[in-house]
């Protein structure tokens, strides 16, 4: 029966919870993880059995966070068979996940956000002009790769400057454009027309060679990395993931409010945006050893 429980699981998770086909993908994952190593009928699953599962995990050397997002997947999994009336018991009750390790955002200086986009519109074949505007949109409006990448055509309001977003659990945001970002996005959408043709496309950034007809998050992660190289910044500083840091960072450093940030960045929760305002901007640094009266005592 894992099989059906499985599928009825995730067909309630994406139709009654709004679970995005990345979500659905990790639950499959993580759920069919615990299956093998379980390795009977999950309906006949206990409390012990899901703590063997943790310290399995825990000794694999998974990290707390990969460890948390598991559990959380089995608590799920479970809280569902028990409403259905498939089991008795929850054996997932009182299972606690592993403290997360509270690591910082990874983020870059706005100079080096400059120099990479200076280096990007250096090239001229519409492959180029693509990855300056994905680049270009993903920073100035802190977007998901996921948001970014499957962007509709028409999902920019040039005259308001603005975009709209689809975030998750299929719920709306208004973003701001940056009027340089619209500049660039402009110069390539005019290229865009040509490469998709009198056929024409339906993504904001499409992709001939790619089954979902726009660019995947995994071309665009590497076109970032490659981009990186060129401009003289390690790769392995730059992801998707560390320019929507950088954009949140960047607004924080300069006085946004937490609350527009989250709202920016499509937060449920504003604990999950606080997270930056641990990482103490440059600029407050130098304010400090300026105005610090310790600061002018020569030694």
């Amino acid at each position: 029966m894992t099989g059906q429980n499985l599928e009825n699981f995730l067909e309630m998770m994406a139709a009654e919870k709004g679970a995005a086909q990345n979500t659905l993908e990790a639950y499959r994952r993580d759920l069919l993880q615990f299956f093998e190593f379980f390795g009977a009928d999950e309906k006949r699953a206990e409390d012990h059995d899901i703590s063997a599962f943790a310290q399995y995990l825990a000794q694999r050397g998974f990290a707390s966070r990969t460890q948390a997002r598991k559990l959380s997947a089995l608590r799920e999994f479970y809280k569902f068979l028990y409403s259905e009336n498939e089991i008795d018991n929850n054996p997932t009750v009182g299972i606690l996940s592993p403290r997360r390790e509270k690591t910082l955002p990874k983020f870059l200086t706005a100079a080096e956000i400059k120099r990479l986009l200076e280096t990007a519109e250096k090239g001229e074949d519409f492959a180029r002009r693509r990855l300056t505007a994905m680049f270009a949109l993903m920073y100035a409006c802190g977007l998901r790769v996921s948001e970014l990448v499957g962007l509709p055509e028409n999902c920019i309001n040039f005259e308001k400057k603005q975009i709209l977003i689809m975030g998750k659990g299929s719920k709306e945001r208004l973003i701001p454009v940056a009027d340089a970002a619209l500049g660039i996005i402009l110069r390539y959408v005019g290229q865009r027309q040509q490469y998709v043709g009198k056929s024409g496309s339906p993504w904001l950034f499409p992709s001939r060679r790619s089954a979902s007809g726009h660019i995947t998050r995994d071309n665009f992660f590497k076109n970032l990395k490659n981009l990186a190289v060129e401009a003289g910044i390690s790769p392995s500083r730059i992801s998707p993931h560390v320019l929507r840091h950088s954009f949140a960072t960047h607004l924080l450093n300069r006085r946004v409010d937490l609350r527009s940030v989250q709202k920016l960045l499509g937060h449920e929760d504003i604990s999950t945006t606080e997270i930056y305002t641990h990482i103490v901007s440059q600029q407050l640094i130098d304010t400090v050893l300026q105005k610090h009266p310790l600061g002018k005592i020569s030694e």
